[in-house]
């Protein structure tokens, strides 16, 4: 029994099954572990999105933006944009069915036996483990009630506030706990949002730093293993927080780690995010811990 995580699918397949294949992947007895990000800007949405339905008893997974934003689609078309590639989902025979296993899924996931957090962007650093858990499970709760559901996705867009404060409430607190799961990469140490900058860590905005690099975060003590953030090529620089997006819907790579080995894979992938043709299989990258 093995339990392994990877980055960011988006839509995404064929590098997925490179790297199951590699492992020998057994969904009877193993698990996967997925950082969000599920779908959306690759070639393969709706068939990732059904074969990973087809294996759920075997997956933990988070909700990444993109997989929201799918979310917020199925409830009003107009959210589409001209780049998304979800509308085989929206138009598939299927859809009810997997959108409504995909709105059961987590924003947090903590596995208490190895102090491990699975998120898609990061934590607040203003956030105790205890207090990002409970914040996760308000946005899941909006998620799974029908009479939340629609309202929040609704709610969920825009870049405001960009502090968390325990006096919001609503849409508004809703909204920036969805931000600092699914969005963040740069914050200040209070937990200031720069939504914008997206690309490496030595891009930070005057004042701000990544979210895992505050010192004065308090998850210093939890391993974490996050997706999202492309442009760090699978690398923090901090022993305890695992990179695992390295791009493969932008022609880079996808990376599946055995979580408790530390031991990486990765399959690299053309600009249509397919395994190039003479890396069919996965390479080793090296290994860095968790246990």
């Amino acid at each position: 029994m093995a339990t392994y995580a990877v980055g960011d699918l988006q839509g995404c397949l064929d590098p997925l099954k490179c790297l199951l294949e590699r492992v020998a992947f057994d969904p009877t007895k193993d698990t996967l572990w997925l950082v969000g990000d599920l779908v959306n800007r690759g070639p393969q949405s709706l068939e990732t999105l059904r074969f990973l339905y087809s294996i759920r008893q075997s997956l933990v997974c988070v909700l990444g933006n993109h997989d929201l934003h799918l979310l917020a689609a199925w409830q009003n078309i107009e959210r589409l944009k001209k780049s998304d590639t979800l509308s085989e989902i929206l138009d598939a025979p299927d859809c009810i069915e997997l959108l409504q296993w995909l709105r059961q899924q987590k924003l947090m996931h903590y596995d208490e036996q190895r102090n491990l957090a699975l998120v898609h962007a990061g934590i607040a650093p203003q956030w105790s483990l205890r207090k990002a858990l409970k914040c996760a499970a308000e946005v899941e709760y909006a998620l799974r009630d029908d009479n939340l559901f629609a309202p929040y996705l609704d709610g969920m867009y825009g870049n405001d506030p960009t502090q968390w404060d325990n006096d919001l409430t609503g849409l508004p607190r809703l909204r920036v706990i969805t931000n600092y799961f699914t969005r963040m990469r740069f914050c200040t140490r209070n937990g200031k949002l720069d939504l914008k900058s997206k690309e490496g860590i030595e891009t930070a905005p005057p004042g701000y730093a990544p979210w895992f690099k505050h010192k004065e975060r308090k998850t210093r003590n939890l391993k974490v293993i996050f997706g999202h953030w492309a442009a760090l090529e699978g690398q923090s620089d901090e022993p305890e927080i695992f990179a695992l997006d390295t791009g493969c819907v932008w022609g880079n790579a996808m990376t599946l780690m055995n979580v408790d080995s530390g031991e990486r894979l990765r399959c690299d992938c053309d600009a249509q995010g397919h395994p190039k043709p003479h890396h069919s299989a996965a390479t080793p990258s090296p290994a860095h811990s968790v246990a």
